[in-house]
């Protein structure tokens, strides 16, 4: 997908610019910036695909904690997309989903949260993520 970025920008490289990154391992892209994160969320919000956003911040320990949890979640459950905002980065994407601790995982599927873990719930995280990647939406 980053090339389509790259694409739609002038071909600069957007992981050296430091406006998202993808670990290549996981599955788990870090944004960094709004215009990014939009852009991304914009296309798979119509989507029947099950997002995972991770709310984090540098300096939280539990943060720290779940991060390998999460990246196992990412290989594991490669049928769903796992992003990562650092709320001290990006503050405005944080209010806009009304995280208020860290950590705090959006589930989202459609444009709509379908749930949501906050702290550092390994096994809730995991049981919500099986539960919603399978879940039959409601026909529109």
């Amino acid at each position: 997908m980053g090339s389509i970025f790259s694409f739609l920008f002038g071909g600069g490289n957007a992981a050296a610019a430091g406006e998202y990154a993808s670990d290549g391992i996981s599955g788990v892209t870090a944004f960094h910036s709004a215009a990014r994160w939009q852009l991304h969320y914009n296309t798979v919000k119509d989507s029947q695909q099950l997002m995972v956003v991770d709310f984090a911040a540098s300096w939280c320990g539990p943060c720290k904690l779940m991060e390998p949890a999460v990246h196992a979640m990412a290989a594991k459950f490669t049928d769903v997309q796992f992003a990562k905002i650092d709320v001290d980065e990006l503050p405005e994407v944080a209010q806009e989903f009304g995280v208020q601790a860290m950590p705090t995982f959006v589930l989202v599927k459609r444009g709509k949260e379908v749930d949501r873990v906050v702290g550092a719930k390994k096994d809730e995280l995991e049981k919500k993520v099986a539960k919603h990647r399978e879940a039959p939406s409601a026909s529109i």
